[in-house]
């Protein structure tokens, strides 16, 4: 089946509205209630998305990237059958905003299906097998960036899932999802807690049945060297991640079973949350193979 590609000559063009107009609060709730979608930036990110199995709603590119897009626009069509394909000039796609980010090529996707976190969390466990299970929980997060950064980072370097409280931004936010190169569709994710006002409460607890050891970010006087090798030895681990500001909070600390610092020089006291996540996730995670060579997508 080939692609079903629609030439437009205008952004107002009401079944644009998806990139054009409405708010990532209405990509979630207004155009598919039960589901939601989100936008995908760049062919990069793009291909990932589709590569991960998610399902396109429609495409909106420069008429430049027709050509390079068609093998991913024919798997699509292949798979998902009429899925609009929007073509407009390069001059007209230099109108939308963030044009030198998206390079005139973005697509509207389903939102996934989330586990329930004891499922998550359990499937993460029987994937696992005799090895260690190391997960983050995002609290707190408000920048969208920083939770892009932590997901790229987390696919890098081998942690096996993150759950995000109901204080942290979405994952799948358009800048978050363009931060992460795409990671957002690779490293398995859930939503963990019910409302901000009894969080951490309810994380904690659906974490420790499921055997997990919570530990919190955080600089306290009888916090844990990242270094220590124990640390290695423990068999579930969930890292809490905290806000950019003030860090985690006070109660998720005091329900934590334990609190690791990494240990810095010349009077430094914090890192940005998505750099101490790398280097937590290096120390705590297994390493990948040495011998792993970069393998491009398409659209390296």
């Amino acid at each position: 089946m080939a692609p079903q590609i629609i030439l437009i000559d205008s952004l107002d063009d009401e079944r644009l509205s998806a990139y054009t107009r409405l708010t990532e609060r209405e990509l979630r709730s207004v155009l598919e209630p039960e589901k939601g979608i989100f936008i995908a930036e760049s062919a990069k990110v793009i291909e990932r998305a589709v590569d991960a199995g998610l399902e396109p709603v429609s495409f909106l590119m420069g008429e430049r990237w027709l050509d390079q897009l068609m093998p991913l626009l024919e798997r699509v069509a292949e798979k998902w059958g009429d899925v609009p394909v929007f073509v407009a000039s390069m001059e007209l796609m230099e109108q939308l905003t963030g044009f030198t980010v998206t390079r005139g090529a973005l697509a509207a996707f389903r939102r996934p299906l989330l586990a329930a976190a004891p499922d998550f969390l359990r499937g993460l466990i029987e994937r696992a097998g005799d090895r260690p299970v190391r997960v983050c929980v995002l609290e707190g997060i408000v920048d969208h960036t920083n939770v892009g950064a932590i997901f790229r980072s987390a696919a890098a370097l081998n942690v096996d899932g993150i759950l995000v409280s109901p204080t942290c931004c979405d994952p799948l936010y358009r800048r978050a999802v363009r931060v992460s190169m795409g990671t957002v569709f690779q490293v398995p994710w859930c939503r963990i807690g019910t409302e901000a006002r009894v969080w951490p409460h309810d994380g904690l607890r659906e974490l420790h049945e499921a055997g997990f050891t919570c530990a919190s970010m955080a600089l306290e006087d009888d916090s844990v060297s990242l270094d220590d090798p124990a640390l290695l030895e423990i068999p579930r681990l969930a890292l809490f991640m905290g806000t950019e500001g003030a860090g985690l909070q006070a109660k998720t600390i005091a329900g934590s079973d334990l609190t690791i610092r990494i240990p810095m020089a010349h009077g430094v006291d914090s890192l940005n949350v998505a750099a101490a996540s790398a280097v937590a996730f290096w120390q705590l995670c297994p390493h990948a193979d040495n011998g792993y060579h970069y393998r491009p997508g398409m659209f390296a």
